[in-house]
């Protein structure tokens, strides 16, 4: 008997973290019905041109916060976004183990992508750690677990990536009213021989919330680099490959 109660009190727990959840609908209402049926795959864009805009953003106060983190006071040359949803395996996820997934730095090395000029697969960061402040770039071991959600977080980020060598980035986690919100910034020149993306430049968001259906993760990227630049490199494309790359290390570190 006292087992059919135990039982009966985890299904009830369940349901009622399903019921407090908002459902993908609630985002995405104007959702057009081929991305709807392609977002437990994913769905990527990018562009090149300088009159792009945000096409996947999520409705309501997030999206308006998201948009203006993303393109306030930045021209961009190109724009990558993505959407996708990562269904449940047994129980919804809450929004402090999201947050622990998001604090795996280290997770970042040794990931690869796929390189045209090589063709094959190549780690894009060949290390990743967290650094002490943009003044004192040694390396730190990422932090244990958290047992509390902070109302916001921020660190540095050191990422050794195959194209631009050493890149000093400044990541801050905001919590929010149902996820939470991981924003990356570049707070040094990208550089390939020469600056190709200038400090503060290059802005990227990932929002995470617990839906009814699974983990909905968005993310919004802009930089913003030079016609010189732009005409001699592929930036959307460089750009999306880093994107995947994260994206890819963040769903992984949420899916366990």
């Amino acid at each position: 008997m006292k087992i059919k109660v135990l039982l009966l009190l985890m299904f009830l727990n369940v349901f009622s973290l399903f019921g407090q959840l908002r459902s993908f609908n609630d985002l995405f209402p104007n959702l057009d019905t081929e991305k709807r049926e392609t977002v437990f795959s994913g769905i990527l864009t990018e562009s090149g041109n300088a009159d792009a805009s945000l096409g996947l953003l999520p409705s309501g106060e997030i999206g308006t916060k998201i948009f203006n983190l993303t393109i306030t006071d930045l021209r961009p040359s190109c724009l990558v976004e993505s959407l996708t949803v990562i269904p449940y395996l047994d129980k919804p996820i809450g929004l402090l183990a999201i947050y622990n997934a998001m604090g795996k730095i280290r997770g970042l090395k040794g990931r690869l992508y796929h390189s045209a000029t090589r063709d094959e697969n190549v780690p894009l960061f060949e290390d990743a750690t967290r650094i002490e402040s943009p003044r004192r770039t040694r390396a730190i071991p990422d932090p244990v677990d958290s047992t509390i959600l902070p109302k916001s977080d921020r660190v540095y980020v050191l990422l050794k990536d195959v194209n631009f060598g050493n890149s000093y980035y400044q990541a801050d986690i905001f919590t929010e009213s149902y996820g939470l919100l991981y924003g990356l910034s570049n707070f040094r020149n990208l550089s390939y021989v020469i600056p190709v993306i200038k400090e503060g430049k290059f802005r990227a968001l990932f929002y995470v919330e617990p839906v009814a259906e699974g983990v909905l993760v968005y993310s919004a990227a802009a930089a913003e680099v030079s016609n010189f630049i732009s005409n001699r490199i592929n930036i959307p494309s460089a750009i999306r490959k880093r994107i995947e790359v994260i994206l890819s290390w963040l769903i992984d570190n949420i899916s366990e």
